[in-house]
């Protein structure tokens, strides 16, 4: 089979802290198959980040790229501190090339974010994306620090800083994870509450040897069960400022257009990861499946980030549908769906050469998205929105 032609990267996931201050129990990171997170540094020491920073530039030139996104991960990134954080920022932009604009964003739980972080991104332009499942009760079932003890309040008092005039403009949006056990709706207004420029719903990292949760009277799609209700909501909504990027970005494939996200199309993935040490990773959704299965052996200590695009595990990421099996090339829906996420392929002693677990749940979600949009296209005067 030929080999398909790689992209370049545009999007470096930067791993700054290695830790959490949180235990959450569906963490793939922490809680996976793959615990290499424990012999990593704690922190990107000051050589790592200006060997990351001056890659990403070196990068972005051979490219001719004019604009990268700079995600700050951990673990929980403000562990790294005040001042890592400020290298980071300021050393990634030192190193772009003219006519290169690189934009930054953290992903935080929010327990430490106050007014000294906040003054911090302000002054370097980064937007802030919280992690947050819910009201109290659906976020503290999982999103706990290690002793049990609730983290609620002091993500919602987070949100409350986050949310003011002078810091709104910063707000990227929320990541919830689904939980089957908390009403969809209730979630749904628990998080829209903030008016999150972006809310993401995020299956839970599964794959066939490690299926989602669910339990026995679920139904055969239960978690297109829980989205179908928050979209029809979502979608009818006339004064809803809020876009919900799985929902968005079917609609943009339904509608001829592409994904910008790689939970569904099947496009080539063009992001890496660094972890504190400088290893460069392949996405570490990859963790929920083997350990050292997003691992490359690269290092921006050593390597460009052309050599680590050769390893096979990138190539593997960037096959997009032409790495699909059988029963998803012949799938009606193939062309919104894209196979899913590459991670929840995952079939151990058979690799990724399967059907997403979610198969069924993302070809219900996929048709009844379909229908509505249809629907109103054939009705325009009926759509309120």
């Amino acid at each position: 089979m030929q080999r398909p032609r790689q992209v370049p990267f545009r999007e470096f996931v930067l791993k700054v802290a290695s830790r959490c201050n949180l235990a959450c129990d569906y963490c793939y990171v922490y809680t996976g198959p793959d615990q290499s997170w424990r012999s990593q540094p704690t922190a990107m020491s000051p050589p790592t980040v200006e060997a990351t920073a001056r890659r990403i530039g070196e990068h972005a030139r051979a490219h001719g790229l004019n604009r990268v996104q700079v995600g700050l991960h951990g673990g929980e990134p403000l562990l790294a501190g005040l001042t890592t954080l400020e290298n980071v920022m300021t050393s990634v932009r030192a190193a772009m090339p003219r006519g290169t604009r690189a934009d930054l964003t953290v992903q935080t739980n929010g327990v430490l974010l106050d007014e000294r972080f906040l003054r911090l991104f302000a002054r370097h332009r980064v937007r802030i994306g919280i992690s947050l499942d819910g009201g109290r009760e659906a976020n503290d079932r999982h999103r706990v620090r290690a002793d049990g003890r609730s983290s609620f309040a002091d993500v919602t008092r987070a949100l409350s800083l986050l949310t003011t005039e002078q810091y709104r403009p910063l707000f990227a949006g929320i990541l919830c994870t689904i939980d089957l056990a908390d009403d969809p709706l209730d979630t749904y207004w628990a998080l829209a509450r903030y008016c999150p420029p972006t809310l993401d719903f995020l299956l839970p990292h599964a794959n066939w040897s490690q299926p989602p949760p669910r339990s026995p009277d679920s139904g055969d799609v239960p978690y297109a069960d829980w989205l179908i209700p928050i979209f029809d909501k979502w979608y009818m909504a006339s004064t809803s400022k809020t876009r919900i990027r799985l929902f968005d970005e079917t609609l943009q494939l339904i509608l001829g257009g592409n994904s910008a996200t790689e939970a569904i199309g099947g496009g080539p993935t063009a992001f890496a990861v660094v972890q504190t040490d400088g290893e460069i990773e392949a996405v570490d959704s990859l963790k929920s499946a083997y350990h050292g299965a997003p691992s490359t052996g690269t290092s921006v200590l050593t390597h460009s980030y052309d050599e680590a695009l050769q390893h096979p595990v990138f190539t593997g990421l960037q096959s997009g549908r032409e790495a699909l099996c059988a029963t998803c090339t012949s799938c009606p829906v193939v062309a919104v769906c894209g196979g899913g996420q590459y991670a929840h392929r995952y079939r151990a002693g058979h690799g990724f050469g399967h059907p997403s677990v979610y198969c069924a749940d993302l070809s219900r979600l996929i048709g009844h998205i379909a229908e509505r949009v249809y629907a109103d296209l054939r009705r325009p005067e009926t759509r309120s929105r």
